[in-house]
């Protein structure tokens, strides 16, 4: 595999590397490889071969909602070298590989409207778009009026806000993982500077005082179900403060696991399994991770 991907003129790449540095549950789990193409004919020069030899892929945005259970027999494809960002009145255009936090900040200090929600949520657009990511009653599907994708079949193709089957923590991307998001169209509206900063303040000292973000996470666990709450289930079956390792459910927040040194996937894994099967036990509830494991 590391011969075969030598073998693209001009590709950044790693191997072995360690994923402290790529997930933000900081796992010391390894890749094969990990990729850095810098121009979509590089990646397709890349998926050609991946497919060719019937590699293990995967498209690594930034790790904010990844576990990985073992080490990854195959290739990470990093896309942070697509990283355009290009402000038009209140139409902005944006590489997959550009950070979520750091457009909805931009964004916000330029007095726009409508990524307040996305100032504390770590990752990259295009990880975003996948996995529709949100917070106070809003998402990316309010935001985004299309996507620049490649098709399986190597094809650009441009989609619109109404095909993308934008659900709660679900989007096409998500169900048709093959599709690659390379650019994203976000539309804002025009909007009070000064209010907008008021609520992002407002909004991160509340963050700090009820969420574990002093240690490694990946944010919430679990979706909450209808009509209750993931970390209110954990703590009525006895799971807040529990730990497998040095995987914890954060005493701060239930819906949080935390890393609190060397956790390990497999451990991460255990306990959510765990948490899963006490709830569906004593309230006959199935939780729905919200994260993804990587096999």
């Amino acid at each position: 595999m590391i011969n075969e991907v030598k073998r693209i003129k001009g590709l950044k790449f790693l191997v072995d590397e360690s994923l402290i540095k790529h997930t933000s549950y900081k796992l010391t789990e390894k890749t094969k490889v990990l990729a850095y193409p810098d121009s979509i004919k590089q990646l397709l020069m890349l998926l050609d071969l991946i497919k060719k030899n019937n590699y293990n892929y995967k498209i690594l945005g930034g790790g904010s909602n990844l576990i990985f259970e073992n080490d990854y027999d195959g290739v990470l494809i990093k896309l942070d070298e697509f990283d355009k960002c290009e402000i038009n009145d209140t139409k902005i255009t944006v590489g997959a590989g550009y950070s979520l936090m750091k457009l909805a900040l931009k964004v916000s200090r330029l007095g726009l409207t409508g990524m307040e929600f996305a100032t504390g949520i770590p990752g990259t657009i295009g990880g975003a778009v996948f996995n529709n990511s949100g917070a106070y009653k809003s998402d990316m599907g309010y935001i985004v009026e299309s996507i620049l994708v490649l098709t399986p079949l190597f094809e650009l193709k441009r989609i619109y806000n109404k095909d993308l089957n934008f659900h709660y923590r679900t989007s096409f991307l998500k169900e048709n993982k093959d599709y690659i998001c390379l650019e994203i169209n976000i539309v804002l509206k025009k909007g009070n500077k000064e209010e907008i900063i008021n609520v992002i303040e407002d909004r991160k000292k509340r963050r700090f005082m009820s969420q574990p973000l002093e240690y490694p996470s990946a944010g919430s666990v679990f979706r909450n179900p209808e009509l209750n709450f993931a970390g209110k289930l954990i703590e009525d079956v006895g799971y807040k403060g529990k730990n497998i390792g040095d995987a914890w459910v954060s005493e701060k927040h239930a819906n949080f696991i935390i890393n609190k040194d060397k956790a390990t996937g497999k451990d991460i894994v255990t306990l959510i399994n765990e948490i899963k099967n006490k709830v569906k036990e004593k309230f006959d509830i199935e939780l729905v991770l919200e994260q993804e494991i990587v096999k």
